[in-house]
């Protein structure tokens, strides 16, 4: 380990990784204890000393009071709104009553919107700042392993549909975000490892020794939550936060649209939406759990297509059983059991079609993603099959 990776091993010790996009580029804040210095952080972004905070009903009784106080001690006013928790928020219903609530607020160009919380209050509030008065800026604060690491980089916003997840959204970059290590304290151990899933992510597309790194550590920065865990937990799992957040602005920067490159970082999504599509969005199946039965099954094809070493998929699957994360999709869901046919029909309307032809995100190994659209059928459903029976 190289001396600038031991010294994000001291949680204390606060680090800045630059999304690098030029006019609109910004910082994403990773440290302890960040939240009590939001107002400090925010002030150099604002346009007027007002934001209005979008929250769930999970985080706001933790840590809307928090985060409104070390705003008003800076000067800077907070309204809110607060919506259920869960996947099921992220519809047309719950847009349109966010964007209401913005409005009774008298929200204006210049007020700053901010998500306090995961992925789902992360995509609706980014969303709804896209569209407020034609487009307001907003400020990312995540709340979970997954969003700190993923959905609050990059400026992926949207809602999910019947068709499928996150198919009407727009691009629209955050200011800022502030990722405060320990409001994931709170979180339950399975979204430690659902976030855990899309860390594991960015070794396995494109840095084998980071991947190597977490099968000797990553059990050791999911103790978070445990008495063995402390300081040292967090010094892990800060490394994992800032050196997954550098593989993403690094791939963001190159590609901002997901023309080209930025397509791997849906390494093991194609799979995983097309299970979450299945099993309803009722958090039966979340989405790191789906996203990391997706990236098995990924490499379970790549080895099936002569592309990888089983090897690797072999390893893959041993190490998230052994943090805990499942490697096997679920046999039944809300409409009995699970078939290859139900997940090749959700695939479909995966957003990443084109032409008719759905692209894959494979691998020639740990550390060596690419995308083709060369995939056999017969392949697909040889690999779903075989996911299905295991």
């Amino acid at each position: 380990m190289n001396a600038e990776a031991t010294a994000r091993l001291n949680p204390a010790a606060p680090a800045a990784v630059t999304v690098a996009l030029g006019a609109r580029a910004y910082d994403i804040h990773v440290g302890r204890g960040l939240l009590a210095r939001a107002g400090e952080l925010f002030a150099p972004v604002l346009k007027q000393k007002r934001v209005f905070i979008v929250t769930d009903s999970t985080v706001a009784p933790l840590y809307l009071a928090p985060l409104t106080a070390s705003l008003k001690s800076a000067g800077i006013r907070g309204d809110h709104v607060v919506v259920p928790a869960g996947e099921a928020s992220k519809n047309f219903a719950h847009l349109e009553a966010v964007l209401d609530a913005m409005l009774k607020a008298k929200c204006e160009r210049n007020t700053m919107i901010v998500a306090l919380g995961g992925g789902v209050v992360g995509d609706l509030a980014g969303f709804a700042a896209s569209v407020l008065l034609r487009g307001v800026d907003f400020i990312q604060v995540p709340t979970t392993l997954l969003s700190q690491v993923d959905s609050s980089v990059g400026g992926k916003t949207g809602i999910n549909t019947k068709a499928g997840k996150n198919l009407v959204g727009a691009f629209h970059q955050p200011k800022l975000v502030l990722a405060d290590t320990d409001v994931l304290s709170t979180l339950p151990r399975r979204e430690l490892l659902a976030g855990y899933a899309e860390v594991a992510k960015y070794g396995l597309l494109g840095d084998a020794p980071f991947w190597n790194w977490l099968e000797k550590h990553g059990a050791a920065a999911l103790a978070l939550g445990e008495k063995s865990g402390g300081d040292n937990a967090h010094g892990y799992l800060r490394q994992c936060i800032v050196t997954s957040c550098e593989a993403k602005a690094r791939i963001v920067a190159a590609d901002e649209k997901e023309s080209g490159e930025r397509a791997l970082l849906n390494l093991g999504h194609t799979f995983g939406h097309a299970l979450e599509a299945e099993m309803g969005y009722g958090g039966e199946l979340l989405h790191g759990e789906a996203v990391a039965i997706g990236m098995v099954m990924a490499f379970d094809m790549s080895a099936r297509l002569g592309l990888a070493p089983a090897a690797d998929a072999r390893r893959i699957r041993e190490h998230f059983a052994d943090v805990g994360l499942p490697a096997a999709p679920p046999k039944t869901g809300p409409r009995g059991a699970v078939t290859a046919a139900m997940l090749m029909e959700h695939m479909t309307h995966d957003k990443k079609m084109k032409d008719g032809a759905l692209t894959f995100v494979l691998a020639r190994g740990i550390g060596q993603a690419f995308l083709t659209k060369d995939v056999p059928a017969a392949q697909l459903e040889d690999t779903l099959k075989a996911a299905l029976a295991a």
